[in-house]
């Protein structure tokens, strides 16, 4: 049964007004964003409001990040519009925002919802602090989560498209150490030692949906530092759609070079890059245009990132002895036709891999290289015959992540005479924007991220090259006389076409 609807004066005692919108610890961005402002009376006490139905994380992310409690109250959608539109103002008018309240359909307040905020408030504060922490990350769509342990406490960090932003400050070693103590906890690691480093996981369920979290413990000079890779399935599918080499924003010629060796009978196809730079999505999407049924695809992972329908996929479990190697020794006798392997991290996974190219199989992996050549000193360093993987190699496609440009604020750019000479290019090159900044980037700029990749085929004359040992640079010149695009080719066409900026170019790219 649905509570009666308050009116202003009941939810704020008059003697508390008048009141103001806290736009500097709530900032405007943030509200645009969640559809709700904060409203703070003369004596400290806060509110949200908003035209959404009511959500507890919410409330606890923003009781985490003020220390204090926080009360939800609806409000009519065209106040909270106006109340947005006019930015820092402050707002006195108690009369204008009683009928607000009063116009509003009241917010739900079922017996789940109010057991759930009767458990929040029993918990600690440390589990509502990580709470709050996790669902910051998975809102803003963070990657992965830092916690950095300092002199007087911790930093909290989060990966957002690939770059760094704060989140918060802790005060207190002790919140610190019982904060990197509950995530041990919760994936099962030893909370005793803190000498040696740990890597666990655990499974969260959130708003319906369950979302795996991999977790890293690492030793420093002030405690445990923590980072926890957030593995939101939902959300890929939701921003991907269907999972498609063009979705990911790969160019045509990209796009066409991979289906091709995609679809060869047998080889092997890497996919390089540093962490995060999508590998295993582009497989993924890969395995997904390529799978008709007609074929039996297997994959090893660790862990399983993303389900495929039709495709038996196969977790690393090293605590009970299943690694990469003896997983993929055990997939070749299981009669597959296309075999994925997670990442080629040693010798004997290596070897297997190649071996199963050249036996029949069309084997997809990923492989730690900073370009398509350098996979090749890879696998000289782990000993393997060169000869035997030039055989079995069919390509190597080296990928980064850019950072779009967010449509909402980006503006026609004329950049100066040095950066276009810098690049190469002539002011009509092509039509260069700029953001400044909005509450739909959190005022960064940047809004999702395209991938890039250059393609490195290899045919007969490349394979006599590397078998002969020839100079990388002699490798290099055949590679891009035969139609090859550099990686910095391929990010400055998106920056010509207007997709991201040349400050973005420069972090990604390396110099030519």
């Amino acid at each position: 049964m649905s509570a009666p609807r308050l009116a202003l004066s009941d939810w704020l005692d008059a003697a508390h007004a008048p009141w103001r919108l806290d736009f500097e610890r709530w900032p405007q961005a943030q509200a645009q964003r969640w559809r709700a402002v904060l409203a703070v009376s003369a004596g400290a006490h806060c509110t949200l409001l908003s035209d959404q139905p009511r959500d507890e994380l919410l409330l606890q992310s923003l009781e985490a990040r003020l220390l204090q409690p926080v009360h939800w109250q609806a409000c009519d959608a065209a106040a909270l519009s106006h109340w947005l539109g006019a930015g820092e103002a402050d707002f006195r008018a108690l009369a204008d925002v009683d009928e607000a309240l009063g116009s509003a359909a009241s917010t739900p307040d079922t017996t789940e919802e109010l057991s759930a905020l009767h458990l929040s408030e029993q918990a600690s504060p440390v589990v509502r602090l990580l709470n709050a922490t996790l669902y910051d990350a998975l809102q803003d769509g963070a990657s992965d989560v830092h916690i950095e342990c300092t002199a007087r406490g911790a930093t909290v960090r989060l990966r957002i498209d690939g770059v760094m932003s704060l989140l918060r400050q802790l005060e207190g070693t002790l919140l610190a150490e019982q904060l990197v103590s509950r995530l041990k906890v919760m994936a099962e690691l030893d909370i005793g030692e803190r000498r040696l480093p740990q890597d666990g996981r655990f499974k969260l369920r959130v708003q319906g949906r369950e979302i795996d979290f991999r977790l890293s413990i690492m030793p420093s000079v002030f405690g445990e530092d923590a980072v926890v890779r957030v593995l939101d399935r939902a959300r890929i599918e939701q921003a991907q759609g269907a999972l498609t080499l063009a979705a990911l924003g790969l160019g045509e010629a990209a796009c066409a070079a991979i289906r091709l060796q995609a679809r060869q009978p047998h080889g092997m196809l890497l996919v390089t890059g540093p962490t995060g730079s999508g590998k295993t999505t582009t497989l993924y999407a890969t395995l997904s245009e390529i799978h008709t049924g007609q074929d039996k695809i297997i994959t090893i992972e660790d862990p399983v990132e993303y389900q495929l329908a039709g495709v038996v996929q196969i977790p690393v479990n090293e605590k009970k002895g299943l690694t990469f190697s003896r997983g993929l020794r055990s997939i070749l006798r299981h009669d597959p036709d296309r075999v994925m392997v997670g990442e080629i991290r040693d010798a004997e996974t290596a070897q297997i891999a190649v071996q199963a190219a050249l036996t029949g199989h069309l084997v997809f992996s990923t492989v730690h290289a900073n370009n398509a050549f350098d996979v090749l000193g890879r696998f000289m360093h782990m000993g393997l015959d060169l000869y035997h993987v030039v055989a079995a190699l069919n390509a190597v496609v080296a990928q980064r992540l850019m950072r779009r440009l967010c449509p909402h604020c980006a503006r026609s750019h004329s950049p100066d005479a040095a950066t276009l000479a810098r690049h190469g290019l002539a002011a009509e090159a092509g039509q260069f924007r700029r953001a400044e900044g909005c509450g739909h980037c959190r005022g960064t700029g940047y809004r999702g991220r395209r991938a890039v990749a250059e393609v490195l085929r290899l045919d007969d004359t490349l394979r006599d090259l590397i078998a002969t040992r020839a100079p990388m640079s002699h490798i290099k010149q055949s590679a891009l006389a035969r139609g090859m695009q550099p990686l910095r080719s391929v990010a400055l066409q998106a920056v010509c076409a207007g997709e991201t900026s040349f400050e973005e170019l420069e972090r990604v790219t390396l110099a030519e």
